[in-house]
């Protein structure tokens, strides 16, 4: 086609929501992929798929995810997930920073869209292995995340790239977005660099939704800071800010928290950039039941402030602020059998030890003695006569530490002993475009864009320090169904028009 309706950058969870999305509105949609088939979708491909919805009870999940059976039921408790504990989960851990309108369009709209997705072919399933531990026969599920995508990220991108498939969404791989075509009125177009050169494809509307710039050392350092560009990248090398980049060109406004991102403990020796072989495995998450310490041999961080849902994607940045850029996980017998899956990956960098004498003298560097002696006062903190219950923030805390552990403290004391060597994983940047009520982008003087629309990591103005684990893809559908939408829209009223 020499014109379409409207052309979506990027090929991941948000954009393939906007392509289906501005399809309903009978828009002739073209996606562009900068990746080839085999690494395209973005950082969706290398997520386990968890989702966070608002859900009021069994029933609407059951309606979300109709395999559950009555057995599960009956041994499951799911809980809710109300609006207002998602608002209360979103301005707590972002610091009461996060734009209230986003914030309510994502939260009030969020079970509905899975709904929608549902009926696009995308399936969901409970996240029973790292999200309830089973205590007296029952699972008990905590944290507010219930919901992951039917074979993680991998199956949620099959599925949309299949439902983009069946609806004539045409996507084109290997073809990288350079510049927006903009005669100071409107977005007409993009500039790629594709298999056959440079070229210009016309559009009516175009939405930008090709990630963060997290793949982008200099840009890392440049927005984040000094020591930025040493983190590991836990998705796609192709996120280098290019969506970002050209609609700034134009006169985009900037919005958000643009020197933060989701960054969390990280195998040491994962490669630069993700491995979708691996996954998100190298992660390392079952540390709120471990102590962590650094090259110093001490703790830095409470490893049980609150559930992983609501840590995880700010201690990354702590690993990095730590001599050498890493920590060690270690953990008891007590707690071994609570790891994660991803602790049994044969990519790991794993230390055991009989002993913790034998343990220190094994953790590359790491003060030996400085280790041993952070472990015994750790131990003689430990509230041994508070029961220990891995669902619940069971105030099993320390006292007298300089740093505490409010939750799930257990002595290292029962070997052998496992430890973890950790560094930062940075997933996505909180920096990006600011979008209206309708995923339009804004100018800087707040004025909408006509023909641009913007959608997943690139929108600014929704997370600050911190993130609620399963936010990030249950963002990217809404704000994605929600810029398709007016996209199409604008498209085929223009269409129309020209009818006329």
């Amino acid at each position: 086609m020499a014109e379409w309706d409207v052309v979506v950058v990027g090929a991941g969870n948000a954009a393939l929501c906007a392509a289906l999305s501005a399809r309903e509105s009978g828009a002739s949609v073209l996606v562009l992929e900068r990746a080839d088939e085999d690494e395209g979708g973005g950082n969706t491909r290398f997520t386990a798929g968890a989702i966070r919805t608002v859900y009021n009870g069994v029933d609407d999940l059951r309606a979300l995810m109709p395999d559950i059976t009555d057995e599960e039921v009956a041994i499951t408790d799911f809980g809710t997930y109300t609006s207002d504990q998602f608002f209360d989960d979103m301005f707590r851990v972002t610091q009461y920073r996060c734009n209230p309108d986003l914030a309510e369009t994502l939260i009030t709209s969020s079970y509905d869209t899975l709904m929608w997705m549902k009926g696009k072919g995308v399936r969901f399933q409970p996240i029973w292995g790292r999200q309830a531990f089973k205590v007296d026969g029952k699972f008990k599920f905590w944290g507010g995340l219930t919901v992951e995508a039917w074979g993680g990220g991998p199956g949620l991108v099959d599925a949309l790239w299949s439902a983009a498939k069946k609806n004539g969404i045409e996507i084109r791989y290997n073809t990288r977005a350079l510049a927006l075509e903009y005669d100071d009125v409107k977005v007409s177009g993009v500039k790629v660099k594709g298999p056959n050169g440079v070229e210009t494809i016309d559009a009516k509307a175009v939405v930008l939704a090709a990630g963060g710039f997290e793949a982008n050392p200099e840009w890392r350092t440049r927005y984040m800071g000094p020591g930025w560009e040493l983190a590991k990248v836990r998705g796609t090398r192709f996120n280098t800010g290019d969506g970002i980049r050209m609609a700034l060109d134009i006169g985009a406004c900037p919005y958000g928290n643009w020197s933060g991102g989701h960054a969390v403990g990280w195998d040491f020796n994962a490669p630069e950039f993700g491995d979708l072989a691996v996954g998100d495995n190298f992660q390392k998450h079952s540390y709120p039941f471990s102590i962590m310490v650094n090259a110093e041999g001490k703790r830095f961080v409470d490893e049980g402030a609150d559930f992983r849902n609501y840590t995880y994607a700010k201690y990354g940045r702590v690993i990095l602020n730590q001599p050498g850029q890493m920590a060690w996980q270690i953990f008891d017998q007590q707690t071994v059998h609570l790891q994660r899956d991803e602790y049994r990956i044969r990519q790991v960098t794993k230390v055991t030890g009989e002993t913790l004498e034998e343990l220190a003298g094994k953790l590359e560097g790491v003060d030996k003695n400085a280790f041993l002696a952070e472990v015994k006062a750790y131990n003689d903190a430990v509230q041994t006569d508070v029961e220990f219950n891995p669902n619940v923030k069971d105030g099993r805390g320390t006292k007298g530490l300089s740093v505490p552990k409010s939750n799930w403290a257990v002595r290292i004391e029962q070997g052998p002993f496992e430890a973890y060597q950790v560094t930062c994983g940075i997933t996505f940047t909180f920096g990006g475009l600011r979008i209206d009520d309708r995923g339009q982008v804004v100018d800087v003087d707040l004025n909408p864009i006509p023909g641009l629309y913007a959608a997943g990591e690139l929108v600014g103005g929704l997370f600050y320090f911190n993130y609620p684990g399963g936010t990030g893809l249950m963002s990217g559908a809404v704000f994605g169904k929600l810029a398709g939408a007016g996209a199409g829209e604008e498209a085929t009223s223009g269409r129309a028009k020209a009818a006329e």
